[in-house]
């Protein structure tokens, strides 16, 4: 009975997930692909901090899903705190002051307390660049380096966007009251999740139900608002980077403080999107932004995930095995020494996937040449130590 509540107190909590071994290796890879990336156009890295007071969390945004979906806590003070659940609102503090345009890049984990799936954690490495002071030629760029992300990772992808402009300007001509339109707006960004007669039954309670056919007319038919100018003026800039967008005017995404383009990124090899993102105002300065989640992009991403990985076995020869291994490391070769049995260390080199096993015993000393066993192969072979570097 106590090995059994040991084992259940150790599970993660759900939505919560460990990561070793290729797998950490993959996300760590990914993660400094996007950093260089988001370094060659200008980006800044920042840090902020994971806890910070719930008032600030929640912002003018409180009735949002992911602001509602918020972790809570209280320290010893009994003050109100919260994690993160974004880095979007952190901007308002430390883009203040800053010669604009500031082009900030951030990753680490951000926490909502949702629901679960199997592309739906509650703990998310978030990807995030934003500018703050920026236009739509800005927003073009932001979609180019979306764009290089997602073809360094090998990921097919599709990128819709659209404009909270237009939206508010159908809804203002359609007679949607103004303090219906989120609503209307929340609903609207439902269309691709939930059936269309359940869209529509949401929002006859605002009465407007008749502005779904709207949003299914085909792009032409969106020139006559004068909004639909600032989608063509993107595209237009976009193609300066070689970078496609597929206009989708049922587009909204959920967060309240969009107040211009939106975009949204999704593959068809999974439900959810990869990236989403927009323009909107910090501090009263007109920003644009994007963000990217580690969890799905390691799902997704074609990437071979290689480590340099040697164990060598001492077979009496200590002194000489530290040596070489301290050689090895010089030369960006990751190995570990173990001592003494044989059939434990290829055991434990089995286990951890390490190809080059090393063998360090009397004879190898006297000849100054070292037994390599290729793991994979069992091929063994005798090398000096310069052909074992050049080999490995």
């Amino acid at each position: 009975m106590e090995s059994i509540k040991k084992r259940v107190s150790e599970e993660t909590v759900k939505g919560f997930r460990d990561y070793t071994g290729i797998e950490a290796l993959k996300r760590q890879k990914i993660k400094g692909i996007l950093a260089d990336i988001f370094k060659s156009y200008g980006f800044e890295l920042a840090e902020t901090p994971v806890i910070e007071a719930e008032e600030f969390v929640r912002g003018e945004n409180a009735n949002d899903e992911a602001v509602s979906d918020v972790f809570k806590l209280e320290d010893k003070g009994k003050r109100r705190l919260a994690l993160r659940y974004e880095f979007t609102f952190q901007l308002k503090r430390i883009a203040n002051n800053k010669k604009l345009p500031y082009k900030r890049f951030q990753i680490g984990e951000v926490f909502r307390d949702e629901p679960t799936s199997a592309n739906r954690f509650r703990q998310i490495t978030q990807c995030d660049i934003d500018i703050v002071g920026s236009s739509l030629k800005d927003e073009a760029e932001i979609l180019a380096i979306a764009k290089q992300v997602l073809e360094v990772l090998g990921i097919e992808f599709v990128i819709y966007v659209n404009n909270r402009k237009l939206i508010n300007e159908i809804l203002e001509k359609e007679g949607v009251k103004k303090e219906n339109k989120l609503e209307v707006i929340r609903e609207i960004d439902k269309l691709d999740k939930l059936p269309e007669a359940e869209v529509k039954n949401s929002l006859k309670k605002y009465g407007a139900e008749k502005v779904l056919e709207i949003f299914k007319k085909p792009e032409k038919y969106f020139e006559k608002y004068e909004s639909f100018n600032e989608i063509k003026e993107l595209n237009k800039f976009c193609l300066l980077y070689g970078v496609r967008t597929v206009f989708q005017p049922s587009l909204a995404r959920g967060l309240s403080y969009y107040n211009g383009t939106i975009m949204e990124i999704k593959t068809k090899e999974m439900k959810e999107s990869i990236s989403g993102g927009g323009s909107f105002m910090i501090n009263d300065i007109q920003s644009t932004g994007i963000s990217f989640g580690i969890e799905r992009l390691a799902q997704l991403a074609k990437l071979r995930v290689e480590e340099k990985k040697a164990l060598i076995i001492s077979l009496g020869e200590d002194k000489k095995a530290i040596e070489l291994a301290e050689n090895l490391r010089e030369n960006n070769i990751s190995c570990s020494i173990l001592y003494g049995k044989i059939s434990k260390a290829l055991e434990y080199a089995n286990s951890y996937g390490i190809s080059n096993v090393i063998f360090i015993g009397n004879e190898e000393v006297k000849k100054k040449k070292f037994k390599l066993k290729d793991m994979k192969t069992g091929k063994e072979e005798l090398l000096a130590e310069k052909e074992l570097l050049k080999k490995l």
